[in-house]
């Protein structure tokens, strides 16, 4: 079959005899066999070196039949493998104990290469659908989305289509399922009786159903008060039928009764919009004995739905409040509707100043301008001032928003020492008196005075008397042609610029109902048991919603339906679960409201016209891995107005055009979103209820340029992932060339045949083979939006210590010990980082070396190859040459060497600047 020559250097003693394989030559040139021989080949003297058995050893089985025992070897390739992926490597051990730092990293290594093993085992047995986007479905079923079938106000939904069956009204809410409540609103009193000597009455009134109660604020002094006040109960919790209206008298030691009205439920009328408002009547008072008293009390009682024009104002009166003031406690559970303001960007540029005055003579001053817009600061750089002026010529960007309550302030440092400045000067620029520009026009500069840097009163007139005449050169504008990112750009809500003139016109509508949430984790404890006080917070553009706060339930349903304009899809809606923690919190105290989960939609996955309802997971990553909270059902709709102006919008800019034409750069971006996040968190948390700044930070991922392991991770998944294709085709063509099936190498050598003999087929096959698989994969499409996957955020599989780093604060608040571990964890994924990108400096330093003259030897070989390829490709026909070079890759592995090829070899010749480096 064939035989091997071995040469006789090349003979080595027993100690450095290795197997070496020999390829084994052929009997004659068409002899089809193939293969290697491997042999250990030494010269010894020693007669107590014998021949071993190579036949494996037979064991007896109990079912009495013999097998081979083979013992496993370590893979010799184990280390050149685990170099390519780095994020395999031993560095990952965060343990404090090197010990078992090593064998948590072994552990990790081995479970990996078994999962890969396993893998590969699977798609070579299991035949595979490639397709363009890979669903949710590959994490565990609990953590997937679920689709769902509720009846809300229009019917049934089934498939994303609304069945309208029992033919409900018409109305506007009809994403949510219709939830009765009881609105009484008490309007006033007249003429109410007194209760002491002295003729003073502090009423206020209590309305009572059941176990269920709501009090109004009481008056001082007076039988005619006024409150207009709305209460809303539940009639699905009501158990009386009758409801009870007392006006009482608030006394320091016990509240007097007054009067009562009883109204019986079974009387009370219903309303439904788009009927007018129930106008409300007067209703004598009684005693306690059923007797008519002297005062009246206007009351307005119906039933109603969440549609009612009344119900974002009314006090929502649940069991764990009946004992609660419902002026107090109703700011924290009622629905609100807030704005975030208009965000602008500050641009200042300070050209120069002149005529300083500094108090040492003996020294020239070195001068730096701070400008500084409420909590954001920003210096010039020094500049030795060696006459009395001064030049710098320096941008700086700030971020301020409409209203404008803050002033400019510059001011002219001079730096003495180590940590001792001195203020030359200062000026008090206010905002809302500064040029707008929606454009890369140019602004006028314009010369200001500075102040006496001891005189803290920045009035008109004050500013007018000028003690100095140094004066500063600058240009300040408000840019309106930019985007103000206030959250993270790949998660951004709101892509439109500043200035509204440069606003388009809305593509469609985006209708949210929030209709329950189901199996929520407990928060907190109340009474002896768990419990949570959950609200939903969406936002999409400058609109943040808010929905009441169910209190005391574990399935709360909100039924609640919110509209947004959408101006363009590529933008994401963001709705989180909190639990609301300031819910009867004692002696005034605050804390932060407990995060349940969040989900994101982006609105160009939607279908138009389709009703989506599904079940959400609410993932929340905890210091002890990723947690279900609970399950979030929404549903969504996104309505376009018109489809010719959205498809238009695939072809332009996704960012304002002065993004573009005078851009920012990474760092100034990131530093001014984070500026942008506090002042929209500052605004919000003003309003009435507050939407507190935790939420905002959560809402728009306020911290997510912080370091973490574990998304490192997940983003060299994903990388790896986008390449999978790539890879695999390349495979395919490895199998193409080394001919393992003929008939399909046939076929490709056909087709190439045919394609360079007719180029112009080139680019129609690509595309219809593009279109093929576009048309293939439609029947593979998702049939909801994308959720957050446990699995690509590398959720699964993140060792404790590396979450317990993404949870620590910043700066670290751990022990020393453990900071130098995850330093020197840091440091080690860095290194692989840095030759990672060393090694890709290199091949292009390479290419650059070829005509450089740096290695000339290499640099002759080169233009002797581009001389002789000059004159071939010159006389050779190009179909000819393409055709040639294609049969030369796909050549038969029998004309195939395993060596690298000679260009190869060449190139890695060629120096690069490593040399050069330290």
């Amino acid at each position: 079959m064939g035989k091997v020559h071995i040469t006789g250097t090349s003979f080595v003693p027993h100690s450095d005899a290795v197997v070496f394989h020999y390829p084994l030559e052929k009997r004659h040139m068409l002899s089809r066999v193939k293969g290697e021989l491997g042999l250990k080949v030494f010269i010894t003297d020693n007669p107590a070196i014998r021949f071993s058995n190579p036949i494996p050893q037979m064991e007896t089985n109990s079912h009495g039949r013999k097998e081979r025992t083979f013992h496993h070897l370590p893979n010799p390739n184990f280390q050149q493998q685990q170099s390519q992926f780095p994020s395999q490597q031993p560095y990952m051990a965060p343990m404090v104990n090197q010990t078992q730092g090593q064998q948590y990293a072994y552990d990790d290594m081995r479970n990996q290469n078994q999962n890969q093993n396993q893998n590969q085992f699977q798609s070579q047995s299991q035949p595979k659908v490639a397709r363009m986007y890979s669903a949710s479905s590959s994490q565990p079923f609990e953590y997937s989305i679920k689709e769902t079938s509720p009846y809300l106000g229009g019917g049934q939904v089934i498939g994303g289509r609304v069945v309208n069956s029992h033919n409900r009204r018409a109305s506007t809410y009809d994403l949510v399922e219709p939830m009765q409540f009881l609105f009484v609103r008490v309007v006033k009193a007249q003429d109410l009786p007194t209760m002491d000597l002295t003729g003073s009455l502090d009423p206020y009134v209590e309305v009572r159903i059941g176990n269920y109660k709501g009090i109004t604020q009481h008056f001082s002094k007076t039988s005619n008060p006024e409150w207009n006040t709305v209460f809303a109960f539940s009639k699905e919790k009501m158990q009386a039928s009758v409801l009870d209206v007392v006006v009482k008298d608030k006394d320091m030691i016990k509240d007097d009764f007054v009067g009562i009205v009883r109204v019986n439920l079974h009387d009370i009328p219903t309303r439904v919009p788009p009927d007018s408002p129930l106008a409300p009547e007067w209703y004598r008072i009684e005693d306690k004995n059923g007797e008519k008293k002297k005062g009246e009390l206007m009351l307005a009682v119906w039933i109603g739905t969440q549609a009612d024009e009344a119900f974002p104002d009314a006090f929502l009166l649940d069991a764990a409040m009946s004992n609660a003031d419902s002026s107090v406690s109703s700011m924290f559970l009622r629905s609100k509707v807030y704005h975030s303001p208009r965000l602008w960007y500050v641009r200042v540029n300070i050209i120069e100043v002149q005529d300083l005055v500094w108090a040492e003579k003996t020294r020239f001053p070195e001068v730096y301008v701070k400008a500084q817009i409420n909590n954001q600061v920003t210096r010039t750089r020094p500049v030795q001032a060696r006459t009395v002026n001064a030049l710098w010529n320096e941008d700086m960007m700030f971020v301020a928003a409409e209203p404008f309550e803050d002033h400019l302030i510059l001011s002219i440092e001079d730096r003495m020492g180590p940590g001792k400045d001195e203020c030359l000067g200062k000026v008090y620029i206010p905002l809302n008196q500064v040029d707008r520009r929606a454009d890369d026009r140019m602004i006028h500069s314009t010369w200001v005075n500075l102040q006496d840097p001891d005189d803290n009163n920045i009035d008109e007139k004050k500013k007018r008397k000028d003690k100095f005449a140094t004066k500063l050169h600058l240009r300040v504008c408000l840019d309106g042609g930019y985007h103000v990112l206030d959250e993270s750009t790949q998660y951004s809500s709101d892509l439109r610029p500043t200035a509204k003139q440069l606003w388009k016109p809305s593509i469609g509508i985006l209708e949210l109902g929030i209709l329950n949430a189901s199996a929520l984790q407990p928060m907190k404890t109340r009474h002896g048991k768990g419990t949570v006080d959950s609200y939903c917070v969406a936002k999409y553009g400058q609109k943040w919603v808010r929905t009441r706060t169910v209190v005391d339930n574990l399935a709360p349903r909100f039924n609640e339906q919110y509209t947004w304009e959408v101006y363009d899809p590529s933008t994401v809606l963001t709705v989180g679960v909190f639990d609301n923690v300031q819910v009867q919190l004692e002696n005034g105290n605050s804390k932060n409201d407990n995060r349940i989960g969040k989900i994101r939609i982006r609105i160009s996955t939607l279908e138009t016209g389709r009703v989506y309802t599904h079940s959400y997971p609410l993932l929340v990553l905890h210091p002890t891995g990723v947690k279900k909270m609970g399950e979030l059902h929404l549903a969504i709709r996104f309505s376009s107005t018109s489809m010719m102006n959205m498809m238009m919008l695939y072809s332009k800019p996704l960012l304002p055009k002065m993004h573009y034409i005078r851009p920012l750069t990474v760092v100034q971006l990131e530093m001014l979103r984070h500026q942008a996040v506090g002042i929209v968190a500052a605004r919000l948390s003003r309003a009435e209820p507050p939407l507190r700044r935790e939420i905002v930070e959560y809402m728009t991922d306020a911290n997510s340029h912080l370091w973490s392991m574990r998304r490192s991770k997940a983003n060299f998944f994903r990388l790896m992932a986008v390449f999978n294709g790539v890879f695999a085709v390349n495979k395919w063509f490895g199998e193409v060339c080394l001919w393992k099936n003929r008939i399909t190498t046939v076929l490709v050598h056909i087709l190439f045949v045919m394609l360079v003999s007719f180029p112009e087929l080139i680019l129609p096959t690509v595309f219809l083979y593009m279109f093929l698989i576009g048309l293939w994969n439609y029947w593979f499409r998702a049939q909801y939006p994308p959720h957050m996957n446990i699995k690509i955020s590398y959720a699964d599989g993140v060792h404790p210590d590396e979450l317990d780093e993404e949870f620590d604060s910043f700066p670290s608040s751990r022990n020393p010990e453990m900071v130098r571990h995850r330093y020197d964890r840091l440091r080690s994924v860095a290194g692989r980082i840095q030759s990672v990108v060393g090694d890709i400096a290199s091949q292009g330093e390479r290419l650059q070396g070829l005509l450089s003259w740096r290695d000339p030897r290499a640099t002759v070989i080169f233009m002797v190859f581009c001389l002789v390829a000059a004159f071939v490709l010159y006389a050779t026909p190009f179909q000819v040459l393409v055709i040639g070079t294609g049969f030369y890759v796909m050549r038969h592995p029998r004309f195939r060497h395993r060596l690298p090829s000679a260009p190869l070899n060449f190139f890695r010749r060629l120096p690069a600047r490593t040399d050069s480096m330290l």
